[in-house]
């Protein structure tokens, strides 16, 4: 790893990933290991994919399964293990923290949840559920929406994750960085430039408002195969303050529309304090005084 002697130093690497069709296992297994050895030499110690990239995993089953919404969320079930095993020892094998996109996960009472798992050097792992459901996520698909927002330890400190939608709502990131997060990582999966501009614009106001940094990973390309993740657009983008030592529209890094690789950028998250210090302005600190004006 890069980096390896500043514990605040993240070299973050933002994915913009294609869903393809896959067919099997290996296949998966491949391009997975492809991808983080693409990121290990841009130095990245911290990798971001997509939320749904794990769709692609429903062409390993038959045509009934892949075409059908409420069929391919029970067959995915018996890949949930092989999927978080694959991540926690790419995690152990290569010194990474990966938050590795979403997955639906099938809960005690038979709801699913859009699960972002995140998976340390060491082995353990967290997660954080979606909180705000899409109109097709709750109407067509059926997947429920989580119960609690939450902060997630690294050796970098604490991380939020804004998954998609939840990037439209303030008070979701608010409360993590209350909570001690000075980085919100958001995968997406959006079908149409304004869906992905409506993540975009959410991520860049997170940024400013709390004078912490935010990426975004999107899922890019088309899968006619699936009705879930059948289109695809957008850029992976790494946003900042803006204000002083940082770029003046607050875009530390973007990619280019609908290209599949890394964003890749480092992060002192040391640096926060002192914007919040000694900015020209003092969102994080100013927050609550907005309540003022009721």
């Amino acid at each position: 790893m890069s980096d390896a002697g500043s514990n605040r130093i993240v070299t973050l690497a933002a994915a913009q990933y294609p869903i393809e069709f896959i067919g099997n296992w290996d296949n998966y297994r491949a391009k997975i290991q492809e991808m983080v050895d693409a990121a290990l030499g841009h130095g990245a110690n911290f990798l971001l994919f997509p939320e749904y990239f794990s769709m692609e995993l429903a062409s390993l089953f038959t045509p009934e399964v892949y075409r059908s919404l409420s069929d391919q969320l029970e067959a995915l079930q018996s890949l949930h293990e092989p999927f978080v095993e694959l991540f926690s020892e790419q995690a152990r094998r290569h010194g990474l923290h990966i938050l590795a996109g979403t997955f639906p996960v099938r809960q005690d009472d038979g709801r699913y949840v859009n699960r972002a798992w995140l998976f340390r050097p060491d082995g353990s792992r967290d997660y954080q559920d979606k909180l705000q459901m899409t109109r097709f996520e709750s109407e067509q698909w059926l997947i429920s929406a989580g119960q609690d927002i939450r902060v997630l330890d690294t050796a970098f400190g604490k991380i939020g994750v804004c998954i998609c939608y939840d990037s439209e709502f303030p008070l979701i990131a608010r409360t993590q960085v209350e909570q001690g997060a000075d980085l919100i990582l958001v995968p997406s999966c959006t079908d149409t430039e304004a869906g992905y501009n409506r993540v975009r614009i959410g991520c860049q106001a997170r940024a400013l408002e709390n004078q912490c940094f935010v990426a975004q990973s999107p899922t890019i390309g088309r899968a006619d195969w699936s009705e879930a993740v059948d289109i695809n657009s957008g850029c992976a983008a790494i946003y900042t303050p803006v204000d002083y030592g940082y770029p003046d529209n607050g875009v530390l890094a973007r990619g280019s529309v609908d290209a599949a690789g890394w964003v890749v950028a480092r992060l002192d998250l040391e640096s926060l304090a002192r914007v919040r210090r000694e900015g020209q302005v003092f969102n994080h600190r100013d927050w609550d005084s907005q309540f003022r004006f009721k």
